[in-house]
């Protein structure tokens, strides 16, 4: 399936769940099929970052249980593989930031195996 496809795919799918796009890791490759696409537009989603990176993943958020957030990397390809945590409402977003740098290390060391 072709990325712009795919992205489409998974953000209607996490959209009806009430998930959020909130950023978007792209290789340099999937950026450039991606910008060839004129019909795709994944600043339509409400991306409010989108970051050159060594894998192809999407940032998602919502609200969680007691006030807490959560956030979701799913991994770019057809078959799921997503990484999930919740922040706690007084964590700063420099501990949520280096969650995530975290979570996005780990989906590499995933993909990398």
């Amino acid at each position: 399936m072709k990325p712009d496809d795919l992205i489409k795919q998974i953000v209607g799918t996490y959209q009806k769940h009430g998930w959020q796009l909130r950023r978007v890791l792209l290789r340099p490759e999937t950026g450039a099929a991606l910008r060839a696409e004129p019909e795709f537009d994944y600043l339509g989603f409400g991306v409010v970052q989108v970051k050159e990176a060594t894998i192809d993943a999407l940032w998602f958020s919502r609200a969680s249980h007691e006030r807490r957030e959560a956030w979701e990397l799913r991994y770019l390809a057809e078959n799921a593989f997503a990484l999930f945590e919740t922040f706690e409402e007084d964590e700063t977003e420099e501990q949520r930031e280096e969650m995530r740098s975290e979570m996005e290390a780990r989906l590499r060391e995933h993909v990398n195996k």
